[in-house]
């Protein structure tokens, strides 16, 4: 069995309590930034309780923060922002199942990272791409309203203005969720497979 040597180290904070007048929480740490008089640095274990701490804490921008703590702030919000787009996209069915794949694996290993356990384990092997046959646009539902009132007497009364973009898009959502096109997805699959085999047979006689 190998054996490893495995360094670990830590650092201890160098930091300095020094006084601004500023208008702003901000406006105060810009001007800590802006000072590069470190005479009076100290190390993180020689803190001692005196004015710093005795007064009542300000929230700063956000921005002041160490890069590491902002982008781990954010990365929460970014994950949470994907959960939302995945639940909504499997539920409409629009999503591609390579990226979805993608997507869903990114979910585990950031659950993973907030629960601080382990990463999960890598798929065997991705799944393969797929193809979006058909679109349900809603600037073109909306190009369809004008000429079924012209022709429907049971919506003679309406305008198409009268029609909301919140109207199209719930019911584009509705459609989309309901419509079965398992018989017109099968007869594609079937088209393609047979111009694959034809290309098999081209190149194998060529």
């Amino acid at each position: 069995m190998p054996t490893y040597t495995v360094e670990t180290t830590y650092r201890v904070p160098v930091y300095r309590q020094r006084t601004y007048h500023a208008a702003t929480p901000g406006e105060a740490c810009r001007q800590a930034i802006d000072d590069d008089d470190w005479s009076n640095d100290k190390l993180d274990y020689e803190a001692a309780a005196d004015a710093a701490y005795s007064g009542q804490t300000v929230p700063v921008p956000s921005h002041f923060d160490e890069t590491i703590q902002r982008k781990a702030a954010h990365f929460e919000v970014l994950f949470g922002f994907l959960k939302i787009v995945i639940a909504d996209q499997v539920g409409q069915r629009r999503t591609d199942a390579y990226w979805l794949a993608r997507a869903t694996a990114a979910i585990a290993k950031a659950e993973a990272i907030l629960d601080g356990a382990r990463d999960p384990d890598e798929p065997v092997a991705a799944p393969r791409p797929c193809h979006v046959l058909a679109q349900l646009q809603e600037d073109r539902v909306r190009d369809q309203i004008a000429s079924i009132i012209e022709t429907g007497p049971e919506f003679a009364t309406l305008t198409a203005d009268a029609v909301s973009d919140g109207d199209i898009h719930a019911a584009c959502l509705s459609v989309a969720a309901s419509i079965d096109l398992s018989e017109e997805i099968g007869a594609a699959e079937f088209r393609a497979a047979l111009a694959a085999l034809r290309a098999a047979k081209k190149a194998e006689g060529s």
